[in-house]
Order: C-alpha cells, then sequence, then structure tokens
C-alpha cells in the first residue's frame, strides 16, 4: 500500500538573504500560533534543495512557502498552483529556488510528484544579504501565515490556533520572563 502524508507544508528559503527567508519564517510563526491537524507535515526546508525529495515524494499534497518574483509590489501575496509553479520556481530568485525546481522535476520523473503542488508565497522586496526582513514583508507575514491556514483549510485540514501560553511558553516577555525563542518580528 502507498501511504503517503496527505498534505506537506514546505517553507523554503534562506534567512541570510533578506526576504528570501520568508518561507522559513512563515512556517515558523506558523508553528508557533497554530497546531497543524493530523495528516499534516510543516518543515522547515531552508535551502536543502533535493534533500527534501523524500519528503515531497511521500506527501499527496504540497504547499510551499517561499518569495515569489511577480510583477507587483513588494509584500504583496501570491498564489500558484499547478503548471504555473514549475516556471515560478525555475525562474532564480535565489540560488535555493534552482533546487527548488529540480526537486519537482526529479520528483515528476520519478513518477511520485504530489497530486497537487500550490506555491504560496509574498513578492520580495530585497534579497540581499541581511537577517532582516524588509518592512513590506513583515507588514504581510501574518497575513501570508493566514493565507496558509485557509489554503489548508480548502484541502480539509484545519489548523487551531494555539492559545498564547502554548505559542509563547510562561516565560513571554511580556509577562516579565525570559523568551523561549519565538519572535514577534
Amino acid at each position: 500500500m502507498d501511504e503517503r502524508t496527505p498534505l506537506l507544508v514546505l517553507g523554503l528559503g534562506n534567512i541570510i538573504c533578506g526576504d528570501d527567508g520568508l518561507g522559513v519564517a512563515a512556517v515558523a510563526q506558523l508553528n508557533a500560533l497554530y497546531e497543524p491537524p493530523a495528516g499534516v507535515t510543516v518543515i522547515d526546508g531552508g535551502t536543502l534543495g533535493l534533500s527534501l525529495l523524500p519528503w515531497v515524494e511521500d506527501a499527496a499534497r504540497v504547499l510551499l512557502i517561499d518569495a515569489v518574483r511577480a510583477d507587483a509590489p513588494a509584500g504583496t501575496f501570491v498564489r500558484l498552483e499547478g503548471d504555473e509553479v514549475g516556471p515560478a520556481v525555475a525562474l532564480r530568485l535565489s540560488p535555493h529556488q534552482v533546487g527548488v525546481a529540480d526537486l519537482l522535476e526529479s520528483a515528476r520523473w520519478r513518477g511520485r510528484y504530489p497530486a497537487e503542488v500550490i506555491l504560496l508565497g509574498l513578492v520580495p522586496q530585497t534579497i540581499e544579504l541581511s537577517v532582516d526582513l524588509s518592512a513590506p514583508v513583515v507588514e504581510n507575514l501574518e497575513r501570508l501565515v493566514t493565507e496558509i491556514t485557509r489554503e489548508a483549510a480548502r484541502l480539509g485540514f484545519r489548523f487551531r490556533r494555539r492559545e498564547e501560553h502554548e505559542a509563547f511558553g510562561s516565560d513571554h516577555p511580556e509577562r516579565g520572563g525570559v523568551a523561549d525563542g519565538v519572535s514577534g518580528a
């Protein structure tokens, strides 16, 4: 029997190249704020490229979360699916995207391409060397996370919002404690 992960949410990007790291930031925020439902795997794929092939091949559906080049202002939400995804990741935004195109084509070549691949992201302002996201991307990061949960719900998977004490731990700075690594950027 071919048992596949029903839904893979895969955050992509290079966290030291400005807005290119937004996919990683989005899945971090998603994990901090929401409990994934049964059947959903959320992964920070960073720049792992072909190393992610086993996860993609084992997924029935994939939500790729990444910076997306588009003819729109920085921070604009972008949703692509089906045949639109391949060309979007083939146009080099940064070095990791060559790995994404290769990753998807490898899964297709091996006969293990997911039934559905959807790319959700934001238009970057800069992919220059920096560990910070630009203001337009930061302003729209919460919307991207909300869109991830909406897309998952459309596919039949409802993320449950965590309570504040779960999302931030009992040492949240607003309560006078020490932060536990979750940032509110």
